[in-house]
């Protein structure tokens, strides 16, 4: 026996749920030696049971009720441990013990949560500045950079505040703010965020916002007030719990007075117990968590599923979502009698060889991917922020990029080619000059899923409504909708208008979901019903910020996803209507007489093994 203490002494310095477990295991098998009746030691082999598992619940309860009267389902549980050790039966108190220490375990698991998001957005944070005070540089703390301060910004830098550039132009990746994986031009006049980056060119900036009101603090405060309001769904046994109660303790005093039988008393105490009916949500969201994993949804917040099976409106960022967030040469225009579409081709991806732009990097890799062919080799390469690039060939002067280069250049042309079409499309252009002549000139754009237009289409079907949040201005929101057949979008979003959408959605009535891969999407993905990122593509705050992460990006898995969800409700309330019905039976039988207190703790065995096992079902569920 002191050899057994000992242990149990050992066993209870181990933390969380890896010490829960390793309880739930030895009372598990203490309450199958009971049953069998096996004494390896002097007492009744429940008893561990009653221990491990009992003792934790009466405390529970008796804590909630003294110090703020609250009444869960422990406390009848307390009541029907303590009332069955008192008429000697250990087993029936070590079965009920063991069965409701289980389904917490079970329900713990699944609401088990990491967040690491808003530790991650502060690290975002630019920690210094440069200052330009009496023509002199110096670097100081961000937080010390007043409203009208001048600062420098170099390639590579993060902008410390929000500000207007006043000289030099640039590129900035807004990813952070707007979630558009390329970099925006920027001159004189333009304003800038802080915690963007600076990418190519340097330049000097006013100060406008600072501290607090900067856009980076505003989006630490966004995830944190999002994720408050997010409700947690109660246990059905704890939210019925006062009546569970008082109904049980009534059955089991009027039973007493009016048979003068204890033991019947103590049986309507045991069989009232919530087993079942503790085990049949946390069971059946398990389950349904398995089978979404198969599918490469990885499944972060428990009641994810359950909130998801009441959304009407999912929400989908565009660039990298719906899209493969990378821009792809859709088409090559020559304009000149001299070169061919491939020679113009050729010609742009050998300037662009060297350019550290997204989209010149996009014109080689497009060219190598379709022809394969060496390019030109270039000499004297330069690259322009905010216009494109220059370099000479043995054949020619090229300029790449974008209409002011070439006017800044004093390219002839002749009459420029008519894109708008294309950039109503939401794509770019890149144009070519050859000496001085305009060339030719090739066309951009990001491209779309190959799933994502079934996918849509089958949402429709489920009666769930796609929406577009997207930061990308309106051309290319509205060019993908149409392809999509997405009738409602919101174009040039940044955090807070996301956040604002889908509050205006939830103000209706309307549950919502939203899918995300960026850093801006984190407080739009905190404050949805449900929040999905694009774990392969997406942001490490995205995916922490969200209850869903789609781990491969196939968002063609989408729909499974909803009907599971779907599904699993229709179990946990199969679980719910099964396990009072047993409940109630198994009441009625004990006041007669029929059950004894260990008859009735095997019943609840059985109900509680009946209800697991039709949630396991869910494990390996398609839909026909």
């Amino acid at each position: 026996m002191k050899v057994l203490v000992k242990r149990l002494e050992s066993l209870l310095e181990l933390g969380g749920i890896k010490k829960d477990i390793i309880f739930l295991i030895i009372s598990g098998a203490a309450v199958l030696l009971s049953l069998l009746d096996v004494r390896p030691f002097p007492f009744d082999m429940a008893w561990i049971a009653i221990i491990l598992c009992g003792i934790p619940i009466i405390l529970e309860a008796i804590i909630g009720l003294v110090t703020s009267f609250d009444i869960k389902a422990d406390v009848l549980v307390s009541l029907a441990l303590i009332a069955s050790v008192a008429i000697g039966e250990d087993f029936a108190a070590g079965e009920v013990a063991f069965i409701m220490q289980l389904g917490s375990l079970l329900e713990e698991l699944t609401v088990a949560k990491a967040r690491a998001g808003i530790e991650k957005l502060v690290h975002l944070t630019p920690q210094t500045a440069r200052v330009l005070r009496d023509g002199k540089e110096s670097i100081v703390p961000a937080e010390q950079v007043q409203v009208g301060d001048l600062l420098r910004v170099l390639p590579g830098e993060s902008v410390p505040v929000d500000g207007k550039i006043v000289s030099g132009q640039t590129s900035i990746n807004q990813a952070v703010m707007t979630g558009e994986s390329l970099p925006v031009d920027k001159t004189v006049g333009d304003e800038v965020s802080s915690g963007t980056v600076n990418q190519f060119g340097a330049f000097e900036m006013e100060a406008t916002k600072v501290g607090e009101d900067s856009s980076i603090q505003r989006m630490i405060r966004l995830v944190q007030s999002a994720d408050a309001g997010k409700a947690k769904i109660v246990g059905l046994a704890d939210r019925w719990a006062t009546w569970i109660v008082v109904i049980a303790l009534s059955a089991a005093a009027i039973t007493w007075l009016i048979t003068g039988e204890i033991i019947r008393a103590v049986t309507i105490l045991v069989v009232f117990c919530p087993c079942a009916l503790v085990l049949a949500t946390p069971t059946a969201i398990m389950a349904a968590i398995g089978n979404a994993t198969k599918h490469g949804f990885l499944v972060r917040e428990g009641d994810a599923l359950e909130r998801l099976a009441n959304v009407k409106v999912i929400a989908f960022d565009k660039t990298g979502t719906l899209t493969y967030g990378k821009p792809k040469v859709m088409d090559v225009v020559s304009v000149s009698d001299q070169y061919t579409k491939e020679q113009i081709y050729r010609l742009a991806a050998s300037v662009e060889l060297l350019s550290e732009h997204p989209l010149g990097k996009a014109v080689v890799n497009c060219y190598k991917s379709e022809y394969g062919a060496e390019l030109e080799p270039v000499h004297h390469f330069q690259m322009i922020p905010g216009r494109g690039v220059c370099a000479q060939t043995e054949a020619a002067e090229l300029l790449a990029g974008n209409l002011e280069l070439l006017n800044e250049h004093g390219v002839f042309m002749e009459s420029v080619p008519t894109v708008d079409e294309t950039i109503c499309k939401g794509g770019t252009i890149i144009y070519l000059s050859a000496d001085g002549m305009l060339a030719g000139y090739l066309t951009l754009s990001d491209t779309l899923r190959k799933e994502s237009a079934d996918m849509i289409h089958t949402l429709f079907e489920l009666n769930v409504q796609p929406v577009l949040l997207t930061g990308d201005h309106e051309s290319a929101a509205n060019a993908i909708a149409g392809q999509l057949d997405i009738h409602e979008v919101h174009a040039n979003c940044l955090p807070e208008d996301k956040l604002n959408s889908i509050g205006a959605y939830q103000e209706t009535g309307k549950p919502v979901c939203m899918i995300g891969d960026g850093i801006n999407d984190a407080p739009a993905l905190k404050k949805a019903d449900v929040g999905i990122a694009m774990g392969g593509v997406g942001s490490d705050i995205a995916v922490d910020a969200a209850d869903i992460a789609l781990v491969d990006d196939e968002v063609k898995e989408l729909p499974h996803l909803i009907e599971l969800s779907k599904r699993m409700m229709t179990t946990i309330k199969c679980n719910l209507t099964f396990s009072m019905a047993l409940n109630f039976l198994a009441i009625i039988l004990a006041i007669s007489g029929t059950l004894n207190p260990v008859v009735g703790a095997l019943v609840h065995n059985a109900g509680s093994v009946l209800v697991i096992a039709n949630s396991a079902i869910l494990l390996n569920w398609e839909k026909r």
